[in-house]
């Protein structure tokens, strides 16, 4: 085949541009490969992924036990009933003699502080102040536990101080008492008998019966795990979600203390509230949306709505993702995305130099700035398979193992495919830029590149905690970061609302650690907008830093 001018295609100036460029990168690629310490570092980076897979594997085979969150499965007073069922009732946790179907007080009628009448006779149980001439006393009465039951053996045995009740002397506490003689007691407490009280003024008594013991079934504690599940539909525009599926929150056929059960307090540790996210809809969920309502701002549930959901499914999902996420930022990019060109790039004409054959590959017919751009290619080859490589095989086995019921997560694979090209992204920009400290300084380049990589390694931990800090923004891997954080957006839409889902229903996944929304969108809110801006930054700076090793090399003179 000819061109115009009758030259044959393969004696062209492009044919020999792809020679010297393939001969370069040819060489670049025997010569990394045949380094002891090549294949010391990329053992390094496998061998760390190795072991970063065994504690996933050991965590995925231990599996994501359930918790109870909202604490309603403890059994505190061991009456073999547990709490969600004590509180269904109306008992408390913390008394062994309250128990579904235990016998209940009933008030009959009470005399208060000012009441004119201050005696009553009859056969109750009693409940105040008072001095008692009993007919008959229920010695074996115990009542409820810290609620103040008067121990008669106690009374037989004290005598009441001398002088008038709470003029010259007071009860020492509630559940106190005291003989007087001919058989006349002060009782301050809780007591069963028959017979004649007087009030004292000021003092009040109450008196009712107890209703007769039944015997109810209890309730496995596993009962009220995972009782109250996350009811999502998946449909953003749809404020109001959430059910009490335990009726926690519904709280019908509830015994209460009081008439707004102000006693209890939600899962929360917050007073219970049934419309605690004022939207004038008792026990439901309310999920706000940002002003482009697209994405989930806060999650607002009422008292004890959706508060113990399915720890296996939402853990397992949120750790494995909080892995991916975990391992792409700091094993790839910031791990082997920083040294990798700091072992490999560093010397890539530097060393040239030194070992005396630079003057054999430049008396080619070859330009200095392409010299460099073809060693820095034959680099990437090496490194970027790599690092593909590694991705993939970590992607894969992961994707085999997480969760879910299909035999692999294809979703997982293009995340992989994000974090590889993200730390391709970097290996480039690292490159170039420790490959033109090693020319302007060949003797501190190195010192110089570590004070670097150690600029870049906190500036990636700070990117993690805080994306929108500005100050990380002017590193490397802050922007290869967010090509991390976009696509895990793109593969897996729902990881913010699992983000949110964590904080509002205490679950504590990790996943907000690891995980922020990309904050380079121009304002658009679309992670592929930060992906485009990040690649055309490291690019930028990839190839300035390219522009800056061939004008040094350029002007250098070779000895």
């Amino acid at each position: 085949m000819m061109d115009e001018k009758g030259l044959s295609l393969r004696e062209t100036v492009w044919s020999q541009l792809d020679r010297k460029a393939g001969a370069i990168i040819e060489l670049t690629i025997r010569q990394l490969r045949n380094r002891i310490s090549t294949w010391v570092v990329l053992g390094v980076g496998f061998l760390l992924m190795i072991l970063l897979l065994a504690f996933y594997v050991d965590s995925v085979r231990e599996g994501f036990e359930s918790i109870d969150n909202d604490g309603d499965s403890v059994d505190m007073d061991g009456d073999g009933y547990p709490l969600g069922q004590e509180i269904k009732y109306g008992h408390s946790d913390w008394d062994s003699n309250q128990f579904p179907g235990s016998s209940e007080f009933i008030q009959v009628s009470a005399i208060g502080y000012n009441d004119q009448v201050r005696a009553i006779s009859g056969n109750y149980t009693w409940s105040g102040a008072g001095t008692l001439n009993p007919i008959w006393i229920d010695s074996n009465y115990v009542g409820q536990q810290w609620s103040g039951i008067i121990n008669w053996f106690d009374v037989d045995n004290t005598s009441c101080p001398l002088g008038t009740v709470y003029e010259d002397w007071w009860p020492q506490y509630f559940g106190y008492g005291c003989h007087y003689e001919n058989n006349e007691y002060f009782v301050y407490g809780k007591f069963t008998a028959s017979g004649e009280i007087v009030v004292p003024d000021g003092s009040e008594m109450l008196w009712g019966y107890n209703t007769e013991l039944f015997y109810v079934e209890p309730d496995p504690k596993s009962m009220y795990i995972n009782e109250d599940d996350i009811d999502w539909n998946g449909i953003l525009l749809q404020k109001s979600q959430g059910f009490d599926d335990d009726g926690d929150c519904l709280r019908y056929n509830w015994i209460l203390d009081s008439e707004d059960g102000s006693f209890y307090y939600d899962n929360d540790g917050e007073p219970f509230d049934n419309d605690k996210n004022d939207n004038g809809i008792i026990c439901d969920v309310l999920w706000l949306l940002d002003d482009d309502l697209d994405e989930i701002e806060s999650i607002e549930p009422d008292s004890n709505v959706d508060e113990d959901p399915d720890d296996e499914r939402y853990m397992g999902e949120s750790s494995h993702r909080t892995f991916i996420i975990g391992v792409g930022k700091m094993a790839f990019v910031i791990m082997i995305g920083l040294f990798l060109p700091l072992f490999l790039a560093l010397g890539l004409v530097r060393d040239e130099t030194e070992n005396g054959t630079l003057h054999y590959l430049l008396s080619k017919p070859i330009h200095r700035g392409e010299f460099i751009l073809y060693r820095l290619l034959g680099y990437l080859a090496v490194t970027g398979s790599y690092v593909f490589m590694l991705s993939l095989f970590v992607g894969i086995l992961t994707a085999i193992l997480g969760p879910g019921e299909g035999i692999i997560r294809l979703s997982d694979i293009p995340v992989w495919l994000g974090i590889g090209f993200a730390t391709f992204l970097v290996l480039a920009a690292y490159g170039a830029l420790f490959n033109t400290l090693g020319l302007i300084s060949p003797k501190y380049g190195v010192y110089i590149s570590i004070v670097f990589g150690v600029w870049e390694f906190v500036m990636g931990i700070l990117t993690i905690a805080n994306p929108n800090w500005t100050l990380s923004a002017i590193s490397i891997n802050h922007w290869a970061l967010q090509i991390i954080d976009s696509v895990v957006l793109l593969a897996w839409p729902d990881t913010l609302q699992l983000q949110q889902m964590a904080s509002a229903f205490n679950l504590d996944t990790g996943l907000d650690i690891f995980w922020k929304p990309p904050a380079h969108t121009l304002g658009t809110a679309n992670p592929t907008v930060a992906i485009l801006v990040s690649i055309f930054v490291l690019s930028t700076f990839t190839i300035l830093m390219l522009g800056i090793g061939q004008s040094v090399f350029k002007n250098r003179e070779i000895m």
